[in-house]
């Protein structure tokens, strides 16, 4: 009975140990990787300001500012320096601003929703 058991458990864990597994994006031995300087310079070319250069999972992992000012991760294949994955920090946590205009500065479209141009004057019942 424990023998079925533990195979049980052990066919159960398999699809998590392959999705672990393919979590490892970047899988190219050392001794086929670009040099360190040809990712920097990737990022220069970018206009990237690199703050650390770490490797992670075996990708280069790139944490700075791109041209905007804005604070990125950037992971690299470090055997091609093919972008896996890009993220502009404060993207999934609401913090960018939607409207950057003021509150009156942009006019309506001419669109039959707003007869003159004005906007909508709303009535409270």
């Amino acid at each position: 009975m424990k023998k079925t058991l533990t195979a049980l458990s052990l066919v159960a864990l398999l699809p998590a140990v392959a999705v672990l597994a393919d979590d490892d994006k970047c899988s190219a031995p050392p001794g086929q990787w670009q040099p360190r300087e040809a990712a920097l310079q990737l990022s220069r070319d970018n206009g990237w300001t690199v703050r650390q250069f770490d490797i992670d999972d075996g990708c280069y992992e790139i944490e700075g500012r791109d041209s905007d000012g804005r604070e990125i991760e950037v992971k690299l294949e470090p055997e091609t320096l093919r972008i896996i994955e890009m993220e502009h920090e404060g993207d999934d946590e609401g913090d960018r601003v939607r409207n950057p205009a003021p509150a009156g500065v942009i006019v309506p479209p001419p669109n039959g929703l707003f007869g003159n141009g004005a906007p909508p004057q709303v009535q409270v019942n």
